[in-house]
């Protein structure tokens, strides 16, 4: 059963007055518009609604408050997940830096194969941890051309590592065995 065309029409009307109450409780436009529109859906589903027009915005107001406190609960699972998991498997300060040492390592030498416009934007955005912007600004280059050129980097970088490192990296394998220097004298320029 869906809802009336009438109804439909009130809930329309509204849709300004529903993200403004929104909007305050889940931080974002965006979140409150994505909340609205799966209360807007569980509305349909449900196949029952008021016919007159202050029933309806009570009635949808009241689905909103449901959908907040379901959104509410639901981040709240996922932080103690994350909480627990984080709890089971704490790394410590020497485990982190030793991986991002050894994976930099055969990153940074990998990448040196690539091309040389990938090669700075994997080393400048990636490693370096700048912005995808920042990058932009610098290369005067548009924001858009800087992701698909990292997008392409990555890619490029990816096929290389399983080129040279086997199938450990697909399986998202840490333990290394590469030797410094191997990737430098294995690869060529991957014009991906």
């Amino acid at each position: 059963m869906s809802l009336s065309p009438k109804v439909v029409e009130v809930l329309v009307e509204h849709h300004r007055k529903f993200l403004d109450f929104l909007v305050p409780r889940v931080g974002t436009p965006e979140a409150a518009e994505e909340l609205l529109q799966a209360a807007f859906v569980k509305g349909m589903e449900s196949g029952s609604s008021p016919r007159e027009e202050e029933r309806v915005v009570a009635w949808f107001y009241r689905l909103l408050r449901n959908a907040l406190v379901d959104a509410h609960r639901r981040k709240q699972r996922e932080l103690r997940a994350l909480e627990a998991q984080a709890a089971e498997h704490p790394l410590s300060t020497e485990e982190v830096e030793d991986l991002e040492q050894t994976v930099c390592g055969c990153v940074t030498e990998l990448a040196d194969t690539l091309k040389p416009e990938y090669a700075a934007i994997l080393q400048r955005v990636d490693l370096e941890g700048a912005s995808l912007s920042t990058f932009a600004e610098e290369e005067g280059i548009t924001p858009n051309n800087a992701a698909v050129r990292l997008h392409r980097a990555r890619q490029a970088l990816g096929r290389r590592l399983v080129d040279l490192c086997g199938t450990c990296c697909t399986h998202g394998c840490v333990d290394c065995a590469c030797t410094p220097g191997q990737h430098r004298q294995a690869g060529s320029v991957d014009e991906g």
